[in-house]
């Protein structure tokens, strides 16, 4: 977890909570976030307070005397928080205009950042042209609040019932997933957020901790998907086998002849022949039979 989302987590605990926490149930309540040795988790604690009062947010110390022995409780008052006059400098005022106006998120209005000089209206003096829009779901804003708040979730993914405990949400190559612990499955789990299909239903507190889970960036088009991941052995020709590994980001099992064998972790089958076949008749699937006779048939048929 890097600094920017440890913050936002802890200010959303200290926000959200009904009482004054301590040190020590700040760290339960973020679970993965601080380091386990206590001396690190206290130093990382320290500054990241220092850094949330040092952009103005207002957080409130208190004894606990319900401890023993009573130690410091902490906590941000909602209504000095929300409350709070949000202003900014010209020079930050025209970085937000910028950004703004340079990517979007599909359908806003961009009435709220208007409002703070961050939006221009279409053809206003000193807009600038578009360059990306970041498409919306309906089902952000509830993954998100869950993720921040550290709630179980249920939605349907293609045709299936799902329980989730949020971790991170990212937008890649014109997609957003989401990251977390897969309940039923009982195992980390990315999911695509356009293909949930309803509402997303909050269920109640997560019980898992925040751990990395898969990464969009780093994984291959045929590792995507929601099924369990197959392995399948791919053979590539000596003379395509340095381009072949560099492609699907393995380093294969070289033979005697210079060919070399891929292992895919393969979730896509359609990902997969798209990848065999930019290689023609270089490449083929040696197992398993089943998907080497699907790939056969596909190949076939567009002949």
């Amino acid at each position: 977890m890097d600094k920017f989302e440890r913050l936002l987590n802890l200010t959303a605990a200290l926000l959200n909570a009904s009482h004054p926490l301590s040190a020590n149930e700040l760290r339960e309540r973020m679970a993965g976030a601080y380091s386990e040795d206590k001396t690190a988790f206290r130093r990382m604690f320290e500054r990241d307070k220092a850094d949330l009062r040092a952009i103005g947010v207002p957080i409130e110390v208190s004894t606990l005397y319900r401890l023993d022995p009573p130690v410091e409780g902490y906590r941000i008052p909602a209504r000095a928080y929300v409350g709070r006059d949000v202003r900014f400098d010209p020079d930050e005022l025209a970085a937000l205009h910028l950004a703004t106006n340079l990517v979007r998120l599909e359908g806003g209005s961009g009435a709220g950042l208007a409002r703070l000089g961050g939006a221009a209206s279409a053809g206003a003096a000193g807009s600038v042209e578009e360059v990306g829009e970041l498409p919306f779901h309906d089902s952000l804003g509830k993954l998100v609040a869950a993720a921040v708040g550290r709630r179980e979730v249920s939605f349907v993914y293609r045709g299936a019932e799902r329980r989730v405990e949020p971790w991170r949400l990212s937008f890649h190559r014109g997609h957003w997933y989401l990251v977390g612990w897969d309940v039923g499955h009982g195992e980390e789990r990315m999911f695509r957020v356009d293909r949930i299909d309803g509402e997303v239903e909050e269920l109640g507190d997560a019980s898992r901790p925040v751990g990395e889970g898969p990464d969009p960036r780093t994984l291959r088009p045929w590792e995507f998907g929601a099924g369990e991941a197959v392995e399948v052995r791919v053979l590539v020709d000596a003379d395509q086998a340095s381009w072949a590994c560099h492609r699907a980001g393995v380093d294969g099992e070289r033979q005697p002849d210079g060919s070399v064998v891929l292992t895919l972790q393969v979730r896509d089958a359609a990902a997969l022949r798209s990848f065999v076949v930019e290689f023609l008749e270089h490449a083929e699937v040696v197992d398993p039979d089943r998907l080497r006779d699907e790939v056969k048939a596909w190949l076939e048929a567009l002949v």
